[in-house]
């Protein structure tokens, strides 16, 4: 096991371990977004953990940890362009008020936005 310092993610066996955890965050988002697109509408469970899933890999990917993996900038942007394009269709009464929706939906881009940039920089090292 090679080892570059005493942290807990400072090892092989933790980069591992990280690399399954971030896998599999990208594994559902992956098939969520290539299943009915019903899935995703904002009341239903994949509209919400998708951007709950995203939260965290954007997190992950922000500290020095090696072992998280991420898709292709690409990729990311279409799922971006995807998940918002069901959003804008599916929201309709869900939000009491057009303010909470522009609101929800900054976030969403934000989030969106933030997840294709840490892939892009993952992606030129």
């Amino acid at each position: 096991m090679g080892n570059w310092g005493f942290g807990n993610f400072d090892n092989d066996t933790a980069a591992d371990h990280l690399s399954i955890l971030t896998d599999r965050l990208l594994t559902e988002v992956a098939e969520a977004m290539s299943g009915d697109p019903v899935e995703i509408e904002p009341d239903e469970y994949w509209g919400v953990a998708v951007p709950c899933n995203l939260e965290l890999l954007n997190r992950l990917a922000e500290l020095p940890y090696v072992g998280v993996s991420l898709p292709a900038p690409d990729l990311a942007a279409e799922w971006k362009r995807h998940y918002l394009a069901v959003w804008d269709e599916s929201i309709g009464d869900l939000v009491d008020s057009a303010d909470a929706r522009e609101t929800r939906r900054a976030v969403l881009v934000e989030t969106f936005d933030r997840f294709i940039e840490v892939a892009r920089r993952a992606s030129t090292g």
